[in-house]
């Protein structure tokens, strides 16, 4: 998935809705680039550069850039969730 190193995520299936998390990413200062492959089938490309930082005794990241690719996808920007759409 990233470099062919496995990422810790967790698969929900429910009410006809597939969800994959992901929660490992922006711990630290990183970029990362997956290929979500479910079955043997590439799904979509996902790519975050992630910026960690320290400022006033509080820490959190800095998201530069945050990319879906390979497929059609909306952006919930009251949840920060991507829907991707499969066939």
């Amino acid at each position: 998935m990233n470099n062919d190193e496995p990422i810790d995520f967790s698969f929900i299936s429910e009410n006809d809705i597939n969800i994959i998390h992901i929660s490992s990413i922006g711990w630290k200062t990183e970029i990362v680039n997956l290929e979500i492959h479910i079955a043997n089938n590439h799904i979509f490309d996902f790519y975050v550069d992630a910026e960690r930082k320290i400022e006033d005794c509080c820490s959190y990241t800095n998201y530069n850039e945050i990319l879906v690719l390979n497929s059609e996808f909306e952006l919930n920007n009251e949840t920060g969730t991507y829907v991707i759409f499969m066939e």
